[in-house]
């Protein structure tokens, strides 16, 4: 639950940079807002700051793990569960440095503080625990398990969450509607103007990651978000006993392995670059080639277009906190800037701004996540 920027990464990007396959890419460009972000992110390479936005945002991750977990178990969503395969599959961190896993294991009284229920094992703990992981015993120095991790296909969740609301709470969707701006009227937002005429409220929630962008800045709303640009790539399983049953992070190479049904999705990379979500198929081949060296056999040798290679931007605030809450102009609420914990953090960031909206006292801090300043 580390955020991007820590007291350890500036050092390891000049190593990142001169690598084809590093987990972190950079292009500079003639873009005052990149370089605004980047010397904000630079700021926030600190201890103090990483363990201080560590603290807020496991806050809201174990507040987003309850309601999930309330909203599987509650009577209209039990059927919906089983549609994006969510499951409690545990995580294992695992580290090939030493001296990383040493570092990850003097966190582990302070996570523990925090409420995370981790225990570091070591190499031969962690291939009895994920018998996939014996192609790489010799490499593994050691690995932190949390239990707790689920996983599910968001995807999935949002179109069961959508059907849901449709069905049981009347809401309407316009999917396919282009919102071309906001209605402003004085130091207020009445409304959002789209090609079809403009559709009035008494709030407006923009929640459109990097997207969110071009929409607020006329109105003079100007978060500070950039687009983390991750890759994906979907590997069907058809010898489940090969893949890992554990989420799994390999944390030299920045990539995650889950097992979604019977799929294993594997995500990664960090590339501040500009050219929107196009894919690049370099990337995308690093990512079949560090799944292949971890677990001998299980790519199948197949089009790559059948391993459903996806690119996307992930709207990341320098720091790694999101803005979950109300802007300087009146009606107008942000929920934006997850980067890499979007699904971690959905259900949370939701119930926080719920709470808000109806004048409730939210279940977490709204001020660590506030808006206000946008």
């Amino acid at each position: 639950m580390a955020p991007l920027a820590g007291p350890g990464v500036i050092g390891k990007v000049p190593g990142w940079l001169l690598r084809r396959d590093s987990p972190m890419r950079f292009r500079p460009a003639a873009d005052p807002a990149q370089w605004r972000w980047l010397a904000a992110f630079m700021r926030a390479c600190n201890a103090a700051t990483s363990e201080a936005t560590t603290r807020k945002l496991l806050r809201l991750a174990f507040y987003s793990r309850d309601l999930m977990q309330a909203f599987v178990a509650s009577e209209g969503a039990k059927a919906e569960a089983s549609d994006f395969d969510f499951a409690r599959r545990g995580k294992l961190i695992v580290h090939r440095d030493s001296a990383a896993f040493e570092s990850a294991r003097r966190l582990l009284d302070y996570q523990a503080s925090l409420g995370c229920e981790q225990q570091a094992l070591d190499r031969e703990a962690c291939i009895a625990l994920e018998p996939a992981l014996a192609g790489i015993r010799d490499e593994i120095a050691g690995a932190i398990y949390t239990p707790s991790e689920e996983v599910g296909d968001c995807h999935r969740f949002c179109l069961s969450l959508a059907r849901l609301l449709q069905q049981q709470s009347g809401v309407s969707m316009r999917f396919g509607t282009v919102v071309q701006g906001l209605v402003q009227e004085g130091d207020r937002i009445t409304g959002v103007r789209t090609q079809t005429g403009v559709v009035p409220a008494d709030a407006v929630v923009v929640a459109g990651g990097i997207g969110s962008v071009p929409v607020l800045r006329p109105a003079g709303v100007r978060p500070m978000l950039w687009p983390l640009k991750g890759y994906s790539i979907t590997v069907p399983l058809s010898d489940g006993g090969r893949a890992p049953h554990i989420s799994i992070t390999d944390f030299a190479n920045k990539i995650v392995y889950a097992r979604i049904g019977n799929t294993l999705r594997v995500a990664g990379m960090a590339d501040l670059v500009r050219g929107g979500a196009a894919i690049d198929l370099e990337r995308v081949g690093t990512l079949v080639a560090q799944t292949r060296a971890l677990f001998d056999g299980i790519v199948p040798d197949i089009p790559l277009a059948q391993l459903q290679p996806w690119a996307g931007l992930r709207p990341a605030t320098p720091d790694g906190l999101p803005l979950v809450g109300p802007s300087r102009l009146h009606g107008l609420w942000l929920n934006l800037g997850h980067g890499a914990l979007g699904f971690t953090l959905a259900m949370g960031s939701a119930g926080l701004l719920a709470d808000q909206l109806a004048g409730r006292k939210p279940a977490v801090n709204a001020e660590d996540f506030s808006a206000a300043l946008a």
